[in-house]
């Protein structure tokens, strides 16, 4: 007998245990050697991380088209893994390492690695338990990292290739630096700050002319005695004849030209800028446009780098006055600013300060603020490998959904720059360069190799140094697809897994990953990664605002498991998973969906206690009743439509197809109607056998339906059901998907479906014109066709007793003070006269829809303030449309029945 109850703590341990035990999720099965594979890369989590409600969404998806494949008979891999994830690992080992006032120099890096290797094996594993409490079916065997062996093998073998090909260099350029890890980070490791600070108006003399200047505005003056020139629009009439001319340095004297560039708006500030191509981005673009000097003023902790500093002293007058600047020398960037200022001011350079408001880079780590740093680093020359990558989306080979991604993807490799691929860490894959005395490179697999090539160059073995920095962690992540099935090698995992299908991932690595898997994969491969890359949306908080840990929103989904299972979460998630649209989640939804398992759970228990069980050789075409013929055709269809659903990726209409019809046509119509069968005493016991045969037979195919959704409630009612009747297979997860071809059965709709149709209308019209719940009032047959006769005849009962009504009748004419309601062309009438007050029924609904009309208003009038729009937090915007589109849609209702009640 089922328990009266499902319980998930104590169900899901079980059926993860028997999974295991079954190997049910293993790729490359012995019973699926000819099967036609299907394989997932997981976006592997920061060995760090923890589950949080991105996780579980991007999980679920995976898992919901890893089981579908799998009970559709392919032989599915979901590659698992965990990246390495360079600087944050690396700091987390490093604030441990504080706490006990040790510095990671102070042990030298052969003992830090140890350390954080350490680190990896004890905590690293907590995501990997808390993928496996959601239920990712990944084939957990072949879990790999992306500094194991076998992948670190992959990322030299890449890096040398592509050295030796031409594609990876060295170069002095500008990096995004963060001052605190003393290290470069890549674009998506800094975040903008919008900070109140000011723009500093500084006036340059111009050469040869007395009394004459030319102001910039900055926010940096700090920078400014890296200047090498100042720019003005080439049309700006203010500094036309300033052009080619000179302007001099203040505080230092240095003689800087004045070019012509249109970087330099004149809408903006002065319309003169200074530049200073060693501290800013687009300076850098405009030195090398005009083939200007680099000279770096900062150092690698963000100090003033003056004294000893060659490239700043170099073309200096020798008769200035630098000892007010040079004791600048070592102080932070913060003090070195201030005390500039104050000697701008002193000597009259300073024109005003400006309180200005602008966003400020910052490292999302660290928390300060990221350097513009020239520096020698390690890049990749990826425009020929872009290039494919770009075909190969434009070509078909690989899509988006949804498609509009595809913007992003051809937009960011059109406009793509140099990799910078070295990073000044201790932890991560470090790079294969050896040099020698005189700084020349040898990259190579081993260091013997690099000895090698060194012995060739000079005749004589030399010593050689290795280079002390890593590569970045998206280096080893961008060979996943093909890292983890065992390449170089040419293992048989490469070639039947190979390239992948489908990759499911955030919008914020579209680049960083996404664009960077598809150009190594192309190269190295000669083949897309995959074929589709599914671009899921944002988990927010039910208002619709980020989930942060600052604003108090985050919804851990561990603790929601923990209070409503892992199926009520999933199913939540892949309900909500529109394309394109963001996840308004609450606590609410999640429950709403427990409700869901509960009611599943339910109907297996009302099932069982009426005798529903398996059939030995049950045909579900050979069924004679007619609502056994109509619940068998809704569950083909509902069958279709979630197929359907998962294979356009249009997840939440597969997991609406199901809930509507478990919940709606199985659980609220079929046992409900079946229940005279069932339970009748004068029931004929041959349609009573059919009907418990048919019911279990369906009970079955829910459970396949939902168990891409909701695994561990069905694996656990499979189980059951599978220990009385006829032999099948032990484990769900590996049982075939539905075919139920052949079982759609109009005529069964036709009569079943308006029998449903006619209760569900006469229940919503008693609702709408507020019916009192316990009346029992009449239903009149307007004319009806014979086909509906005969249906009353045959349904009358129920229906009377599903709607509550007194009797159902049949006219010619609908009756005086009376509801019409059209049920599929059929006219059906409910007298209502002294059952309700008409007149006052009517006012009130036209007092509801004015009341609904000005809230509208209210509404529009705030949506279309361009300053409201401008000003309110997204999700306060999202909440008044939300708000909005419930009163047009409650007002639409009642309007509907209003409108029936004048007809009354």
């Amino acid at each position: 007998m089922m328990d009266k109850t499902f319980d998930p703590a104590a169900v899901e341990a079980r059926i993860s245990s028997r999974w295991e035990e079954a190997d049910a999720f293993k790729a490359g099965r012995e019973d699926r050697k000819d099967a036609v594979p299907y394989t997932i890369v997981i976006p592997p989590p920061n060995v760090t991380g923890s589950l949080h409600m991105g996780h579980a969404l991007n999980n679920t998806i995976q898992d919901i088209l890893c089981r579908f494949e799998r009970m559709r008979g392919r032989d599915v891999l979901w590659q698992p893994g965990m990246d390495h994830a360079g600087i944050a690992t690396q700091m987390v080992v490093e604030r441990q390492l504080m706490e006990q006032q040790i510095h990671r120099r102070d042990l030298g890096r052969e003992e830090f690695v140890n350390r954080v290797w350490a680190w990896k094996e004890q905590s690293g594993g907590r995501i990997k338990s808390q993928l496996q409490r959601l239920g990712a079916s990944c084939d957990w065997s072949r879990e790999r990292f992306t500094m194991d062996e076998g992948l670190s093998r992959a990322v030299l073998k890449v890096f040398v290739d592509l050295y030796k090909q031409g594609l990876i260099y060295k170069d002095k350029r500008l990096v995004n630096w963060d001052p605190k890890f003393q290290t470069a980070i890549s674009d998506l490791e800094v975040q903008q700050v919008e900070i109140k600070g000011n723009l500093w108006h500084i006036r340059y003399p111009v050469e040869g002319e007395v009394d004459r200047f030319i102001t910039v505005a900055t926010t940096r003056p700090e920078t400014m005695l890296g200047d090498v020139a100042v720019a003005v629009h080439p049309e700006d009439e203010r500094y036309k004849d300033l052009i080619g001319k000179f302007a001099i340095l203040p505080l230092v004297g240095r003689r800087i030209p004045i070019v012509a560039d249109e970087y330099s708006d004149p809408e903006k500030g002065t319309g003169a800028v200074k530049i200073t191509p060693a501290h800013d981005f687009n300076d850098f673009e405009v030195g090398r446009r005009h083939k200007l000097p680099l000279i770096n003023i900062l150092g690698p902790e963000a100090e003033m780098l003056l004294a000893s500093n060659e490239a700043f002293l170099a073309g200096l007058p020798s008769n200035g006055d630098l000892e007010s600047v040079l004791v600048l020398h070592g102080l932070d960037r913060s003090e070195a600013r201030k005390r500039i200022v104050a000697l701008l001011e002193e000597k009259e350079f300073l024109v005003q300060i400006e309180p200005h408001t602008h966003m400020v880079p910052h490292g999302d780590r660290s928390g300060v603020v990221v350097e513009p740093y020239l520096t020698d680093q390690w890049y990749v020359n990826v425009k020929p490998l872009a290039e494919k990558a770009l075909g190969a989306v434009r070509g078909g080979k690989t899509k988006f959904v949804p498609e509009n991604w595809e913007k992003t993807y051809f937009q960011w490799l059109e406009n793509i720059e140099p990799w910078c691929v070295s990073r000044q860490l201790w932890w991560g894959h470090q790079i294969p360069a050896w040099y020698d005395e005189e700084g020349h490179p040898y990259v190579a697999m081993s260091e013997e190799e690099a000895k090698a090539e060194a012995r060739t160059k000079h005749g004589r073995d030399v010593p050689l140094i290795r280079d002390e920095d890593v590569l970045d962690t998206w280096f080893s992540s961008a060979l996943w697809p093909f890292s983890t099935l065992g390449w170089p090698d040419e293992t048989p995992e490469v070639k039947r897994y190979y390239p992948t299908n489908t990759l499911v991932t955030g919008f914020d690595i579209i680049f960083f990953w996404v664009a960077r898997m598809m150009m190594m994969g192309i190269h190295f491969m000669d083949e897309v990664p995959f074929d589709t890359v599914y671009i899921h949306a944002l988990v927010r908080d039910e208002k619709g605002a980020k989930m942060s840990k600052s604003k108090g929103n985050v919804i851990d989904p561990l603790d929601v498991v923990e209070q409503y299972g892992a199926d009520a979460l999933r199913m939540t998630l892949a309900a909500m998973a529109a394309q394109g649209r963001d996840i308004k989640l609450s606590v609410q939804r999640v429950e709403g969906y427990r409700n869901f398992a509960t009611k599943i759970w339910n109907a297996a228990r009302f099932a069982e206690m009426n005798g529903c069980k398996r059939v030995e050789g049950f045909d579900p075409k050979s069924v004679k009743q007619t609502l056994n013929q109509w619940a068998l055709s809704e569950c083909a269809k509902a069958v279709a439509d979630v197929a359907a659903g998962i294979e356009a990726y249009k997840f939440n209409e597969a997991a609406a197809s199901a809930y509507r019809f478990v919940w709606n046509v199985f659980c609220d119509w079929t046992l409900e109607l079946a229940k005279p069968v069932l339970q009748g005493e004068g029931a004929d016991p041959a349609a009573k056998q059919e009907t418990q045969a048919t019911i279990a037979f369906i009970l079955d195919e829910i459970c396949k339906l939902l168990h891409p959704f909701m695994p561990f409630l069905t694996e656990e009612l499979w189980t059951i059901k599978g220990e009385a009747g006829p032999k099948r297979e032990a484990i769900l997860a590996l049982s075939s998907w539905p075919d139920l071809s052949g079982l759609i059965n109009e005529p069964a709709e036709a009569e079943i479906g308006w029998i449903v149709d006619l209760v569900t209308e006469v229940r919503s019209a008693r609702a709408e014109t507020n019916v009192p719940a316990g009346a029992q009032i009449p239903l009149v047959l307007v004319d009806p066709s014979a086909d509906v006769g005969a249906r009353v005849e045959r349904w009358g009962d129920i229906v009377k007793r599903l709607a509550r009504l007194s009797d159902i009748s049949s006219a010619g004419a609908a009756p005086k003070s009376s509801l019409q309601l059209l049920i599929r062309g059929e006219v059906a009438a409910l007298p209502l006269d002294g059952v309700i007050d008409l007149a006052a029924e009517r006012a009130r609904l036209a007092k509801e829809i004015q009341k609904l009309e000005a809230e509208v208003g209210k509404i529009d009038a705030k949506l279309s303030n361009a300053d409201f729009i401008k000003r309110a937090p997204e999700e306060v915007v999202e909440e008044q449309r939300d708000r909005r589109d419930e009163a047009l849609e409650r007002k639409a209702k009642i309007e509907e029945a209003l409108s029936r009640l004048k007809d009354a």
